[in-house]
């Protein structure tokens, strides 16, 4: 790589691009890693000699590992060298089937953390705290997860910043959180399967788990927890929910595992989760529908 100086290079561009990619300025970018955006644009220019430290800072604030930030060396000609060349040009779908391909034949055995999905009114918080509690895990909801970290609303995330740029945060956060954080059971966002990247980062890293339920009692207990907003001045909500559902519904499916809470009770629910979990989790629970009989769902 001609040296430091071609080393500087290249790796200023890399972390340009990935800057550029995920739609961060310099100067957000900069405060976010907690150094001076000056430092930044000489990093980003090959000029700026930075630490490992400061490189991990970097990392962190654009929501990838460090050994992303790394260019390969273009004159290395190991196999491994070349792999990583490979690697460097390789599609989210690619490297899915990679990562399964390699934990599967070196047999390596990873605990999950446990994300519920489904539309609102679906029960992942109610279910999710008592799941959570039942396993001895702590229970985030992933919404608020992200306002914490962009320290404004959904709401205001979207009018101030728009859908792209909610859905490159939406995505990274959840790469820190799984990478970073304890396992826990997450209660994510109901429009998160529409991401492909995010959600086939959810679907490799965690268990997952549909909340499915009938267009009719997902309108009941959102109006139950007293927010009747998306109905107001709204004669078609109900077949707009249907068609939404509907949409999804290919999404969900591809979940590890769903359960259907128009037939079962909270407490029904949990244990299904549970006892297809096995183990606390540490088995896996296969591709399908549990149950069909048993109790309505009566959720809040």
């Amino acid at each position: 790589m001609n040296g430091k100086d071609g080393f500087l290079k290249a790796l200023g561009q890399r972390i340009r691009a990935l800057r550029v990619a995920a739609g961060e300025s310099i100067e957000h970018l900069a405060r976010r890693a907690e150094i001076s955006p000056r430092f930044l644009s000489e990093i980003e220019a090959g000029r700026g000699n930075v630490s490992v430290a400061r490189l991990d800072q970097i990392a962190d604030a654009l929501g990838e590992p460090i050994q992303n930030l790394i260019p390969a060396a273009k004159d290395d000609i190991s196999l491994r060298g070349r792999i990583w060349e490979l690697l460097e040009g390789c599609q989210t779908k690619d490297l899915d089937e990679l990562h399964a391909w390699l934990s599967a034949r070196r047999k390596k055995r990873v605990e999950r953390s446990i994300a519920l999905v489904g539309v609102r009114g679906a029960g992942k918080s109610t279910i999710g705290k008592l799941l959570a509690a039942r396993l001895g895990l702590a229970f985030v909801e992933f919404d608020a997860l992200i306002e914490r970290e962009a320290g404004i609303s959904l709401t205001e995330i979207f009018r101030i910043h728009g859908e792209e740029y909610y859905r490159k945060h939406e995505q990274a956060v959840m790469e820190r959180f799984l990478y970073k954080s304890p396992r826990a059971v997450i209660a994510t966002g109901g429009s998160l399967v529409t991401a492909p990247e995010t959600w086939a980062l959810v679907r490799r890293e965690c268990h997952t788990v549909w909340l499915k339920a009938r267009p009719r009692e997902h309108w009941d207990r959102v109006i139950a927890q007293g927010d009747t907003r998306p109905m107001v001045n709204n004669p078609e909500a109900m077949d707009e929910l249907k068609v939404l559902l509907k949409t999804r519904e290919p999404l969900y499916a591809q979940s590890e595992m769903v359960v259907d809470t128009s037939h079962h009770s909270i407490a029904q629910s949990v244990d299904l989760i549970v006892k297809r979990l096995g183990n606390n989790g540490k088995k896996g629970i296969g591709n399908r529908e549990l149950g069909t009989g048993g109790k309505k769902a009566r959720l809040p």
